[in-house]
């Protein structure tokens, strides 16, 4: 799997480093910075919901060097999947890749019903399935076109989120130094009327965990984008280093200018939401700046990011799948490529096809969706803790192979406090999704809540005991792992 060149039957690797740093950036830009952020304040106010962001923001920047360790060893576009069998079992590797395919396809769906509200904004007398149906049509041309049309269509998107958060940031520095009319009561928003900032204590920034996860969901699309790119023992890292600065810029600038404009108590945060453009933060901060098409201009920024969203995920969930056809975690047809673009159609049309029938549920019965939905709710998080997982195990089987880190193209710093850390606040986030449906006896429990809630980790342990159980997989010797180029390269 090591060798993953542009031969007939392999991807293409067309990608460049400007598309894979512009990917690893825009993968973390979407309705989570741009509506829901201004819920978190009002949740755990200005302070609070800084320190879920920073606290959340550190452990996927271990994530990513632990990824970009493996993908930079070994770039393939099954990446943690890959990773979980080759360094600890097949039968995690089968549960990951599977988990995360449908985690994307369901996603395809979600963001493609998405787009139809959002153009409600401009045209509510359209069917908005009409919308999601376009979107779908343009998403599946783009993906079958080639990788390098993908990147480049990502790297403008990317590029629009990017311009809207930095013109956020510049108007809202500006209006805190007194630059425009409007004049906002920083030191008494910052402390959240007296409160030093933080509301709700412990369990305030514990919430926002969970939706500051949320939103940093897709930085992991780098190691699926490592098996298409032109160079990725340079590219990979280089966009790796540069995931911390932007996070720490983008997110933690973003979450204080809006805790410093907007009071914690303020009505319009608490109704922020995908389906309410208008009580965006960043569509309030530029309406007090005096920008009168604020909720146009941030309508035309959130539609871009769920199409990039779309987008991104059945490149995500294809390549996935393509993965698991070429290890046999999957039916052989899903391996094919076409010779002349790289792209692996069969599994393009096989996403598009069930993120079709999930939109589909959406329109015939909506219950049957939700629950769609909520089935691949943690898989994100899953993936999270994989990755981890494996990158404590390659080290492990990296050290009692007697190799160095210093061997390696690209090392991960702070070893094992990294994965330990990103693996410890991964499961806190996921099994603290819904607490409060356990209060009481059991018999008083919330079970429609723990279900839609928590239903992705019993279809996790599903797939892997069931491919446990019928294939006997066992934990592979750490002496036995195949180290790929580092191996080679002692040999």
């Amino acid at each position: 799997m090591s060798d993953n060149g542009d031969s007939p039957q392999k991807l293409k690797r067309t990608m460049k480093t400007r598309h894979l740093s512009m990917i690893s950036l825009g993968g973390t830009l979407g309705t989570g910075l741009f509506v829901t952020s201004g819920a978190t304040i009002s949740q755990a106010g200005p302070l609070g919901a800084l320190t879920a962001y920073g606290v959340m923001g550190i452990m996927v920047f271990f994530l990513m060097t632990s990824l970009g360790e493996m993908a930079t060893n070994n770039p393939v576009s099954g990446s943690f999947s890959v990773y979980a069998d080759q360094y600890v079992e097949p039968a995690l590797g089968f549960a990951m890749g599977w988990n995360y395919w449908f985690n994307w396809a369901i996603t395809v769906a979600v963001e493609a019903a998405t787009v139809g509200v959002v153009m409600g904004f401009w045209l509510p007398n359209v069917p908005s399935w009409i919308w999601s149906a376009l979107v779908l049509v343009l998403i599946t041309s783009i993906n079958l076109l080639s990788a390098k049309a993908y990147g480049e269509t990502e790297f403008w998107m990317s590029m629009v989120k990017v311009i809207a958060v930095i013109a956020f940031l510049i108007i809202g520095a500006l209006m805190i130094f007194g630059a425009f009319t409007y004049q906002p009561d920083v030191a008494h928003n910052l402390s959240a009327g007296g409160k030093h900032g933080f509301v709700g204590g412990i369990n305030g920034i514990l919430a926002v965990f969970m939706v500051a996860g949320f939103s940093f969901q897709g930085t992991e699309l780098i190691g699926i984008t490592a098996g298409e790119s032109e160079n990725p023992t340079k590219s990979i890292p280089k966009a790796i280093r540069q995931v911390f600065w932007r996070i720490l810029i983008f997110y933690i600038l973003a979450i204080f200018i809006i805790g410093a404009i907007i009071y914690y108590k303020d009505p319009n945060l608490l109704r922020s939401s995908e389906s309410n453009i208008a009580m965006s933060p960043f569509t309030l901060v530029f309406k007090r700046a005096g920008f009168a098409a604020a909720a146009s201009i941030m309508n035309a920024v959130i539609l871009t990011a769920v199409i990039s969203a779309a987008n991104s995920g059945l490149y995500a969930s294809s390549r996935m799948l393509w993965s698991m056809g070429e290890t046999k975690l999957a039916p052989k047809i899903f391996s094919k490529v076409n010779s002349k673009t790289g792209i692996p159609v069969p599994a393009v049309l096989a996403t598009v096809f069930i993120g079709l029938l999930t939109f589909l549920t959406a329109i015939l019965g909506p219950n049957i969706y939700y629950y769609l939905v909520a089935a691949s709710g943690l898989s994100g998080f899953i993936a999270w803790m994989g990755i981890a997982i494996s990158h404590y195990r390659f080290r492990r089987a990296l050290h009692r192979q007697n190799h160095s880190v210093h061997e390696l193209k690209y090392h991960a710093k702070w070893f094992p406090i990294g994965p330990l850390l990103a693996l410890f606040l991964s499961i806190v986030v996921v099994v603290g999704q819904d607490l409060s449906a356990f209060h009481g006896k059991i018999s008083e429990w919330n079970w429609e809540g723990i279900i839609t809630t928590y239903m992705a980790i019993p279809l996790f342990l599903l797939l892997y005991f069931g491919y446990k159980i019928k294939n006997k997989s066992k934990l592979r010797k750490l002496e036995e792992i195949d180290l790929g180029a580092v191996g080679e390269a002692k040999k």
